[in-house]
């Protein structure tokens, strides 16, 4: 089995299922064991200072909290970018790593694009990922460290398949609903 981590799963056109329909989902660990990724093109209306106050200094001003997926929403996942990486870090993409539990948030020495909070994660257990990518669920796109910042989330979806190239690019440009066409 040929590890995701650090790559986008984007999800495919048939993919309906209202937890990922036209999410991007940056894989954080993908091991015999399972799958683990953060949705990051979701922003939520959330304020994370007003949510989620120890967070705010490290977050910044107006800083929105992220959907980062249906397993267990109401738990906190920080993705950060790193000059230094810390050992409490699970480094998934670049610079970019998810800050593990336990880590001394005022240590942390942050790159240029900060860090985002999410609430939740996208889950996967053994064997299902691959499953849903032999069905075409997910399109399987090299992940840049940016993407997971992107100040336009919405289009990320977008963006993504559009830079994929060939065939993607098309479906880039499918409407939300191709009915409405």
């Amino acid at each position: 089995m040929e590890s995701l981590r650090g790559q986008l799963l984007v999800a495919g056109p048939t993919l309906l299922d209202p937890n990922f329909r036209r999410t991007v989902v940056l894989v954080c660990e993908h091991s015999e064991e399972g799958a683990l990724g953060l949705i990051v093109n979701r922003a939520t209306s959330l304020e994370a200072a007003e949510a989620v106050p120890e967070l705010a200094e490290i977050l910044g001003d107006g800083a929105r909290l992220w959907s980062g997926g249906p397993v267990q929403p109401q738990s906190i996942v920080l993705l950060a970018d790193f000059d230094e990486e810390p050992e409490e870090t699970l480094m998934v993409v670049g610079a970019v790593g998810l800050v593990l539990q336990g880590a001394d948030l005022e240590d942390l020495d942050l790159g240029p694009r900060g860090a985002r909070a999410f609430l939740g994660y996208a889950g996967w257990g053994p064997g299902q990922l691959e499953s849903e990518l032999e069905r075409d669920d997910w399109i399987v796109v090299e992940a840049e460290p940016d993407d997971a910042f992107a100040d336009d989330a919405d289009g990320l979806w977008a963006r993504v398949l559009a830079r994929k190239g060939g065939e993607y690019a098309l479906l880039a440009r499918m409407p939300p609903d191709p009915s409405l066409n």
